[in-house]
């Protein structure tokens, strides 16, 4: 049992305004909808908000229509100047899933810096020194108060080289080192599976080595129930802030709740700079501001099983909410399931984004695609060295089918150099479509291009356009409510491809099904009248693969082009990659239903082959 016969207070970070919304929704929460919450916690006297960074400065902009610059603005105004507020950054990623140069960094700095934010908490999924310095610097050179981390994961598998105390206290020893001023540690395990132990050796032997004054955080999450006791850990190893939130956003994938941690700590000499007799009226005021929200029970419900397939709560919420969108969510336990593969072959890296979010496309293909038969870009790019340096060697199996399918060499240089120069192709995207070239607009832009990436479908040009793409995980309207009489339906001119479900006993499988009229039959005897002028286009729909909601980012053909068997002939995007749509026979591209931009879903036809 831990205890200190001085009495100590440990900081709270409080997190439900960035972390709990990214772990419970994938950050799609309106600004309205959160900040007089947040504002009352300013009030009750809570002076540390965890309130961008992370998927929170993607998701205003990417599905709600937001300026996230103007919702940190405006959160900043809502709690004063004097409380602290903090931002999380992904090294050589910034706030983006790809890396980006030192410039575009820079302006990243500059820009959080000027919308109200006091701290940096920088990580890399890496545990690359040589990455964390660099970025480093610039968020020193902002005036902000850098905090640099050591990212913690449990393994699920065997290793006594990485992720151990030792390992994580070497780190520390080469960041203090260092020629980059750091102004506190964190100890961040985004997937809440580093057991106590070893947080406790690793915060002992970094307390050891660090000045004195200097804060020592931990960061954890409690999706396998262990957050609390990982806590108390910490901080009898001489941790001096933890990260907390409140319900309805609390446990499960997200932080604990205060309340649970205060009363774990009754009677030993710790306690917490939060009055937990306040966060009542919070908790309430959450409930009411969300209660149009659909909590997704995969987010919300503790489950040990991410002790196997070390996923962050911050990314399990995502992607929960996209497999459910696209219509896979079935198919959810079949890529736990492949997470040990994917981690032991990539080279260890912690599983925090976009390192995770690498991990987990890349055991979504295996399993959609058979294993190692589609390289996701990002994946691919890590264990080839372009994101920095891997803890383990990867499988060279597997770094030579990345080299062979992303048509890139091994790399062992710095990851900011390899980094595309974006700034310009932003400004220029800017000024072709007569928009206000502004560090602001520019970095909207430059943070949402992803290679081969059409810049109609940037979400920083649609924000600046008017024509932003809103997805709020909302609860579905109440069952009874009148629908419109279906339209009429056409007369079948020839064979249907579709797509159906069938759930048996829980297990859902998808089929794809060819229906064609009664004269095609066999033997048939009745003949079809001929095709009126403008009716429906005779032919072979072509559906997207997915049963649920995904985007068109690329019609590869037009009407009038022959097309083979099994050739690619658009790309859907869905869990936040690119996946190729095979013509399901030869002919001739008779209609194009869609255009790039569209959501649609396996109903729908893309295009029609004659």
């Amino acid at each position: 049992m831990i205890y200190s016969k001085q009495a100590k207070s440990i900081r709270v970070m409080f997190t439900p305004f960035r972390d709990g919304l990214q772990s419970s929704f994938g950050g799609k929460v309106r600004l309205k909808d959160i900040l007089p919450a947040m504002q009352a916690s300013a009030e009750a006297g809570i002076r540390h908000f965890e309130f961008g960074g992370g998927a929170r400065y993607q998701a205003p902009y990417f599905y709600l229509g937001e300026d996230p610059f103007e919702d940190m603005q405006r959160m900043r105004e809502a709690v004063g100047p004097e409380v602290d507020l903090q931002i999380l950054t992904r090294s050589v990623s910034g706030v983006t899933l790809t890396t980006q140069s030192p410039e575009g960094l820079e302006l990243q700095a500059k820009l959080m810096k000027r919308h109200g934010t006091t701290w940096d908490r920088n990580f890399d999924f890496m545990n690359d020194v040589r990455n964390l310095v660099n970025t480093g610097s610039l968020i020193v050179k902002s005036g902000m108060h850098h905090q640099v981390c050591i990212a913690l994961m449990g393994l699920p598998f065997a290793s006594d080289k990485v992720h151990t105390a030792d390992f994580y206290i070497d780190i520390g020893r080469r960041l203090l080192g260092s020629d980059v001023q750091i102004d506190s540690l964190c100890l961040k395990d985004a997937s809440g599976t580093t057991d106590p132990k070893t947080i406790y050796d690793t915060a002992v032997g970094l307390r050891k080595i660090m000045p004195p004054e200097m804060p020592l955080w931990m960061h954890t999450h409690d999706t396998a129930s262990t957050a609390v006791a990982c806590y108390m850990a910490a901080i009898s190893g001489g941790a001096d802030g933890v990260d907390l939130s409140v319900r309805p956003m609390a446990s499960g994938t997200v932080q604990p709740d205060v309340r649970s941690l205060a009363h774990s700590l009754k009677g030993t000499g710790f306690s917490l700079d939060i009055d937990v007799s306040r966060l009542t009226r919070i908790e309430n005021m959450l409930g009411e501001l969300l209660q149009e929200y659909a909590f997704n029970p995969t987010t919300t419900t503790p489950d040990a099983r991410v002790l196997g397939f070390p996923m962050p709560g911050g990314a399990i919420g995502p992607n929960v909410h996209m497999m459910d969108k696209a219509g896979i969510l079935d198919r959810y336990s079949e890529v736990l399931a492949e997470f040990p593969v994917v981690v032991e072959a990539g080279g260890a890296w912690t599983s925090v984004t976009p390192g995770s979010q690498q991990y987990w496309l890349q055991a979504f293909n295996n399993v959609l695609h058979g294993r190692w038969k589609k390289i996701d870009p990002g994946f691919g790019k890590s264990v080839l060295g372009y994101f920095g340096r891997t803890p383990l060697p990867p499988n060279p199996d597997v770094v030579k089918t990345a080299s062979e399918q992303l048509k890139l060499p091994v790399f062992e240089g710095d990851p900011l150099e390899a980094a595309p120069k974006n700034i310009e192709p932003a400004q220029e995207a800017l000024r072709e479509r007569d928009l206000e070239v502004t560090d602001k607009n520019t970095f909207l832009v430059l943070a949402a291009m992803v290679p081969g990436k059409k810049m109609e479908l940037n979400e920083g040009i649609r924000l600046l356009t008017g024509k932003p793409r809103i997805d709020i995980p909302l609860k579905k309207k109440e069952e009874g409510t009148p629908k419109p009489a279906p339209a009429a339906t056409a007369p079948l001119t020839g064979p249907v491809t579709t797509v159906c479900t069938v759930t048996e006993n829980n297990v859902s499988r998808t089929f794809t099904v060819t229906v064609a009229p009664a004269w095609e039959s066999p033997g048939a005897d009745a003949v079809p009248e001929p095709q009126p002028s403008g009716g429906p286009v005779q032919g072979t729909p072509v559906h997207s693969t997915f049963a649920g909601s995904v985007d068109v980012s690329d019609i590869k053909v037009k009407v009038g082009d022959t097309v083979t068997k099994g050739q690619v002939v658009a790309n859907v995007e869905a869990m936040k990659a690119q996946h190729d749509i095979l013509a399901p026979v030869g002919g001739r591209v008779a209609a194009v239903h869609v255009a790039i931009g569209d959501e649609i879903d396996s109903t729908q036809p893309l295009l029609t082959i004659g």
